[in-house]
């Protein structure tokens, strides 16, 4: 696991990937792509909840917008953005600018791409989330991939993109 000096503890960074997960099960559940995030707040508390929309509405991008909307941003500067799979290039970028200073995720865009392969509902780009939150003006800290948490990740996943 990649890590910067997070403050997160090893438990910690599980339960909320776990949190993650139970959400991109959920939008699984309701017939969408199973992705799934959570935004903590400075206290360690669950404040939003967003599982997958469509293609361009992704759980990661609709919880930034929410959560800009409803927190201002130096709260907001003290939240964990924890999302089951690392955020695309969009999502990495609503991260930047809804000024949420950690991206906490579990399993890389690589891995998600073995699993979609060329799947038009997924066509996942070769850009990380550090390099599109690095170019930028701001540190977001980025924790992850965290590899004990991968086959609970994706887990929702297999069979899914076939």
């Amino acid at each position: 696991m990649e890590t910067e000096s997070s403050g997160l503890t090893k438990q910690s960074i599980v339960k909320y990937l776990e949190e993650s997960v139970k959400v991109a099960h959920e939008a699984k559940l309701n017939g969408k792509h199973p992705f799934g995030c959570v935004l903590i707040g400075p206290n360690d508390e669950i404040l939003l909840r967003q599982g997958n929309i469509d293609t361009f509405n992704h759980a990661e991008s609709t919880l930034c917008r929410e959560a800009a909307a409803k927190f201002s941003s130096d709260f907001l500067w003290g939240c964990t953005l924890v999302t089951n799979f690392e955020p695309c290039c969009m999502c990495a970028g609503s991260v930047y600018w809804a000024n949420i200073g950690r991206i906490l995720y579990g399993a890389s865009e690589e891995v998600l791409l073995g699993l979609t392969g060329s799947a038009e509902e997924n066509m996942t780009m070769s850009l990380d989330c550090r390099t599109v939150v690095g170019s930028g003006q701001k540190a977001i800290e980025v924790i992850g991939p965290v590899p004990e948490m991968e086959q609970a990740i994706l887990s929702d996943h297999r069979g899914f993109w076939d």
